[in-house]
């Protein structure tokens, strides 16, 4: 299958060079930046010149019945370096926020046992946060209140989930995924529960880690990061896509799958739209979530901003800091 990913464009020499680690502070480098950047290919380019491993922190990589619509690593790619996070979870389990902020940090612990760096990758804003910085605990939620929600989903469609959220919580509405009605649900459960928005919770006072951590964002042109994400869209679509996501039907009403890329293809199925216009509108809600995920990143001041074919530069500046 061909890849549906950017790769690094340059050749590098540095790379080829011998890390000799010190004794030096435990480092984690986090690797972030919109969809379809070329964030994997750096991420493997570093754990292969520091000799170590890769934690995922793409919310939909953890899933294993979703491959080809989440631009998981390949074969090849996780062979290229071990990957932690990718294929963990069914899509029939809860794995949220927290309970990745717990499992990252206990396999962290372990990993650096045996290494002084260690690279986690991914385009999860959150889930960045819940490790470098941690979550608030989230207040006690009034189910009866999530059962609302999901009724007027089903009733009313997701522009009203999206329309309530926009006007009770519009700072978590600019975060969230706007094409997954689950998370969406999850703010306005919140806000509708306790009185308090779930954007206030998501400010905590930043936790003290065991270890040093330098962040390092990748980003280009704009009109180049969109042909780049319908490029792969496109090759999403000729490696099967649209089979993928025939196989999910049995999982439907998931909510990993309220996703870009198969919510979309599930609407063709159930014939809502035509197969052009699903496509077309993965395209675009894919674009719309890089540009989210780009406002997310840039608020903090401590990512170092990187075009994703400056290898060199990276690793000198990661140099500096180790």
């Amino acid at each position: 299958m061909e890849k549906v990913r950017g790769e690094m464009e340059d050749g590098n020499t540095e790379i080829q060079q011998s890390y000799n680690p010190q004794s030096q502070a435990k480092t984690l480098i986090v690797i972030v930046g919109p969809t379809a950047i070329g964030k994997t290919a750096l991420a493997i380019s570093l754990a292969q010149f520091y000799k170590t491993e890769i934690i995922s922190a793409d919310s939909r990589q953890f899933f294993k019945e979703m491959n080809i619509g989440t631009a998981k690593p390949s074969e090849q790619e996780l062979a290229a370096a071990p990957h932690h996070f990718v294929d963990s979870h069914s899509i029939q389990t809860l794995f949220s926020t927290g309970d990745f902020e717990v499992e990252a940090l206990k396999l962290m612990a372990a990993l650096f046992q045996k290494h002084d760096v260690l690279i986690m990758v991914g385009g999860s804003g959150l889930y960045i946060d819940a490790v470098c910085k941690g979550l608030d605990d989230l207040p006690e939620i009034d189910l009866s209140i999530r059962e609302q929600l999901n009724q007027k989903l089903a009733n009313e469609g997701i522009a009203a989930i999206k329309n309530q959220l926009q006007e009770l919580d519009p700072a978590y509405y600019e975060k969230v995924d706007q094409a997954n009605p689950q998370r969406m649900i999850r703010g306005l459960e919140v806000v509708l529960s306790t009185g308090k928005k779930l954007s206030s919770f998501l400010t905590a006072t930043k936790k003290h880690r065991p270890f040093q951590i330098i962040k390092i964002g990748l980003n280009t042109d704009r009109a180049l990061l969109y042909d780049r994400i319908n490029r792969r869209v496109d090759l999403m679509m000729a490696a099967g896509q649209l089979e993928e996501v025939k196989s999910l039907i049995p999982y439907r009403a998931y909510n990993a799958l309220n996703t870009v890329g198969y919510s979309e293809l599930f609407d063709y199925l159930e014939g809502k739209t035509e197969l052009t216009t699903a496509v077309n509108m993965i395209k675009q809600n894919t674009r719309r979530f890089a540009k989210r995920q780009l406002t997310w990143f840039r608020r903090d001041e401590d990512t170092a901003w990187y075009e994703p074919t400056q290898l060199d530069e990276i690793l000198k500046y990661l140099q500096k800091k180790i």
